[in-house]
């Protein structure tokens, strides 16, 4: 029976189609079911963000070796113009609630005229091998720090570590011996890492574009022929801001290179009704919208009362994304407006709870020179307002509506989840676009500058997620 009705499937099929037909309906079978299995990627593209027309030679591809000096006159204009700082009076019992407090800011100046030592500074910032390279048009500087020493068979696994704002590569510097020396800090020396750090073009010492339209997709870019050019074919990926956003999509661009990202702050896709839904019934039924109890003890005290917390902390954000150049102007010519503008990130993102204190509570986590070495990347160099303008850059009209922002991420996945992050966001949310997640660790302690902040603590969290992904 079963014969005979195979034989009349068979016959009444060659009577509807043609022989003719066959090959290219079941060609275009066949390239369906490929296409659907197909992970979505994103162009590579390419660009030119020097001056002028890109020039018809081929670019210089030479890495060559750069150290930061110090400048006299650069010192002098400096003391000078934080001697005629003027000051603003805070109202009463005020704290950081309103910005930056004006009798600290004072505290601040006169250590930074009478005791910062940025020779000494400078000397610290050296003990690292310096570089730059043309790429785009653009001298891109970066750090490259290798192990000392390795046994016999063993490789340093290549790690690039991108920062965001108002940070610097400077934020890696307490990590980064952890991360290439790993036995002589307690970790574990089996994973050991050689470290690339670049300078976001238009931040410290990378070079400015000057073309508009320089974004997050242009960097990874970049720093993907860096890569390349430094010899890396894979490579794991690291970052927290910026560095977060630069290094998903450069997972996006090149998901065959990247071995690895590791992400101490998770951008979302654009959530909409679904996080809605998790949000009002996450409180309640927290298993129904795949929240745990931390995740309820992180995210709920934030929405039920501090409504407006994201919208006092992202002000900034506002004023970047639209006119940077105006508010980057004054930031430019006041070397005090600066500090207080970039430190205040350092107090509230570090712990909300800050902004009840004094201080600010900046030296609870931070020591004031390596503070001051972070304002004086931006000063020394003039970057804040080209820091300032990769807002404008990212957040345009077709933010939400881009491939980039919509396409997943394939690539093995770590999160490190700081609980004094601006916005928690938990594993059930990152899922929506990092689709193969190997850790999520809810870490003990720490905020918005990780690296800086918490060092051995994202140390141990890098090393268990590439362990994790090598073993695999």
């Amino acid at each position: 029976m079963w014969r005979q009705l195979l034989e009349n499937g068979r016959c009444a099929f060659n009577e509807h189609w043609p022989h003719s037909l066959l090959v290219p309906v079941g060609g275009a079978l066949v390239c369906w079911m490929l296409c659907r299995r197909r992970k979505p990627t994103i162009e590579m593209g390419d660009g030119w963000w020097g001056r002028g027309e890109k020039p018809q030679k081929n670019e210089d591809t030479s890495v060559r070796p750069f150290r930061i000096e110090v400048s006299d006159a650069d010192i002098q204009d400096l003391h000078e113009r934080l001697d005629r700082t003027r000051y603003v009076s805070p109202l009463e019992d005020s704290q950081f609630h309103y910005g930056f407090n004006g009798p600290e800011l004072q505290k601040i100046v006169a250590y930074w005229k009478d005791k910062f030592d940025w020779g000494k500074q400078v000397e610290i910032i050296n003990q690292y091998p310096h570089y730059k390279t043309s790429i785009e048009g653009l001298e891109i500087h970066f750090i490259h720090v290798k192990p000392s020493h390795l046994p016999p068979g063993q490789k340093a696994i290549p790690l690039l570590m991108v920062h965001g704002w108002p940070g610097s590569f400077y934020e890696f510097y307490r990590i980064l011996p952890l991360l290439t020396e790993p036995g002589k800090h307690g970790l574990d020396p089996n994973l050991t890492f050689e470290v690339i750090c670049p300078s976001i073009p238009g931040y410290g010492f990378s070079e400015a574009p000057h073309k508009k339209g320089f974004d997050a997709v242009s960097a990874a870019r970049i720093f993907y022929k860096l890569m390349l050019r430094l010899g890396f074919k894979e490579f794991y990926l690291q970052g927290g801001d910026w560095g977060s956003f630069i290094t998903t999509n450069m997972a996006l661009l090149k998901p065959e290179s990247i071995k690895g990202l590791h992400l101490n702050v998770v951008f979302l896709n654009n959530r909409g009704f679904k996080m809605l839904i998790s949000i009002l019934l996450g409180r309640y039924v927290p298993w129904l919208v795949g929240l745990t109890r931390e995740d309820v003890r992180r995210i709920y005290p934030y929405f039920e009362k501090n409504v407006y917390a994201l919208l006092r902390e992202s002000g900034y954000l506002h004023i970047q994304a639209t006119k940077p150049d105006t508010v980057g102007s004054s930031l430019n010519d006041s070397p005090a407006g600066l500090a207080a503008y970039i430190l205040e990130k350092f107090s509230t993102w570090t712990n909300p709870d800050f902004r009840a204190l004094e201080d600010g509570g900046l030296q609870r986590k931070y020591s004031m020179d390596d503070l001051l070495t972070n304002v004086m990347i931006y000063w020394v160099t003039g970057s804040v307002t080209s820091s300032m303008r990769f807002y404008k850059e990212n957040f345009t009209r077709e933010f939400q509506s881009s491939p980039i922002h919509r396409t997943p991420v394939y690539v093995p996945t770590g999160i490190a989840a700081f609980p004094c992050e601006v916005m928690h966001v938990p594993r059930s949310w990152a899922k929506e676009r990092h689709k193969k997640i190997v850790t999520y660790t809810y870490m003990p302690r720490g905020g918005h500058f990780a690296a800086f902040e918490e060092p051995e603590l994202l140390a141990r969290d890098i090393q268990n997620f590439v362990s994790k992904v090598e073993k695999n």
